[in-house]
This record gives structure tokens, C-alpha cells and sequence, in this order.
């Protein structure tokens, strides 16, 4: 390994060590710093094998906070996660971070608080901003109509 990319390995672990990070960052960081194909691979390579690059932990914590920080659902959580390159076991083992009885919960509470700031008469109104609401955080729409029936 050359000097160059000792110091870009160097760079890079830095840059890892701050926050977990995808191997498509980390490889977008990389090609600001103007080192492509080979050599990228041969640092992100090295990266995985000091354990600074890791997608399965990476999907979990995100997963995990995005969840209990911003209360998204799954469906805007796996969405985003496929944006960053996640996929296929790393996004399940990603999903298996939020237990369905808290999922549930969660989503309760979160509908409850949003009714509170609803100022509307007509119940099917808010009901309709709720739903709305809800999906746009990433909830399942079966799920919503679950805990909305639940209510009533």
C-alpha cells in the first residue's frame, strides 16, 4: 500500500470512527479525495477488516435511532436505508431492531399527540389528517386503520 493511499486509509478511518457510515459514503468521501476504483476498494477493503466499516451495524443504529429519535415507520426507514445501498440481509437484520409491540405503541402514541393539535369537528376529517400524518411518517397504512379502529 503507497503512502497516498496509507494517508487516505488514515483519512478515511477517521471519518468512519466519527459515525457509522455506508460503504457508498464512505466511498463517495473517497472519490472527493480523488481515489477511484482499486484503490477505493482496497481502502474500503481494509476499512471492513479493522471493523471501522460495518453495514449490518450501521443498519441497526440507524434503524434504531430513526425509530426512537424521530418515530419514522419501517417503510421510510427501509426506504432510506435502500437509498444509502442497504439491502437484502443487512435491511431485515435492520428491521428486526424494532419490536412490533413498541412499533405499535409508538405509532398509538404518536396519533394521539397529532389529534391533540387537530382543530377540526368533523371526526372524518381528522381522521383522514391522521392517516395522512401517519403515512407520511412511514407507517403501514393496515396498521394505521388498526390502531385508528382500536380508538373509536
Amino acid at each position: 500500500m503507497t503512502q497516498y493511499l496509507k494517508d487516505a486509509l488514515r483519512k478515511a478511518a477517521s471519518f468512519c470512527a466519527y459515525q457509522e457510515r455506508t460503504q457508498q459514503e464512505v466511498r463517495d468521501r473517497l472519490n472527493e479525495w480523488d481515489i477511484y476504483g482499486d484503490d477505493a476498494e482496497e481502502v474500503i477493503a481494509e476499512l471492513i477488516t479493522q471493523n471501522y466499516l460495518n453495514e449490518e451495524r450501521f443498519a441497526k443504529l440507524f434503524a434504531g435511532g430513526k425509530f426512537r429519535v424521530k418515530h419514522w415507520g419501517k417503510r421510510k426507514i427501509r426506504q432510506h436505508l435502500q437509498q444509502r445501498g442497504i439491502a437484502g440481509y443487512n435491511l431485515e437484520q435492520a428491521m428486526k431492531e424494532i419490536a412490533p409491540d413498541d412499533y405499535r405503541e409508538t405509532l398509538t402514541v404518536l396519533l394521539a399527540k397529532k389529534r391533540l393539535s387537530l382543530r377540526d369537528d368533523n371526526p372524518l376529517v381528522v381522521k383522514q389528517k391522521l392517516v395522512r400524518y401517519a403515512l407520511s411518517k412511514g407507517y403501514e397504512s393496515e396498521l394505521i386503520w388498526q390502531v385508528l379502529g382500536a380508538e373509536e
